[in-house]
């Protein structure tokens, strides 16, 4: 029997544009967890976690409207964080970013994304969870299954509602699925990725 993982990222909220951390979803957000909900409408989920933010909480129980056998718990393994630190092998690009924030919130990221996979990648037989969370957070989990270097997890990027499937069969390692599945937001609902410039 297989265990399946459903990653998503929150739904866009209502005050990003303004920079602020955290907000209720965006009328656009709001739509974009309504149409994760009937996506995941047929999947029988045993659980629903989310972050603690109020965005990932709202998507979360816009899911659970339209699946009412689960009830959304909050996961404090599942808010955002910086998994890193610049490494040795970080390309340099990457260094201004880390410059705003501090040593011990980088060293408190690694802990929580250490605790976060001993918690979700284990095995349950035949087990059906999604996670609702923050960009970094799927970020780790997709870097952890491939098995790519630590700060690999800059360069995963998913969309507000993009759907991501972990999976693993009993004696085997975890796989990754499908990564940042879009196909049940139109095109005007895909907010969240950031700008890639043309070559």
């Amino acid at each position: 029997m297989t265990h399946y993982l459903y990653l998503v990222r929150h739904g866009e909220h209502l005050d990003a544009e303004h920079g602020l951390e955290d907000g209720p979803l965006s009328p656009r957000g709001r739509r974009q967890a309504e149409l994760l909900a009937d996506r995941l409408s047929g999947v029988p989920l045993d659980a629903v976690w989310h972050s603690p933010l109020e965005r990932a909480a709202e998507t979360a129980r816009a899911v659970a409207g339209r699946l009412p056998s689960v009830t959304p718990k909050p996961s404090a393994l599942l808010f955002d964080c910086i998994p890193t630190g610049m490494l040795p092998e970080t390309p340099s690009i990457y260094e201004p970013f880390f410059g705003s924030y501090t040593e011990a919130e980088m060293d408190a990221g690694r802990a929580q994304m250490g605790d976060a996979v001993a918690e979700f990648l284990v095995r349950k037989p035949a087990a059906h969870e999604l996670l609702i969370t923050h960009n970094s957070v799927i970020a780790w989990f997709v870097r952890e299954v491939l098995d790519a270097p630590d700060w690999r997890w800059m360069t995963i990027n998913q969309a507000h509602c993009g759907l991501t499937v972990l999976a693993q069969r009993k004696g085997r390692p975890w796989a990754l699925v499908t990564h940042n599945d879009l196909a049940h937001l139109p095109m005007e609902l895909r907010t969240g990725l950031p700008e890639v410039p043309p070559v």
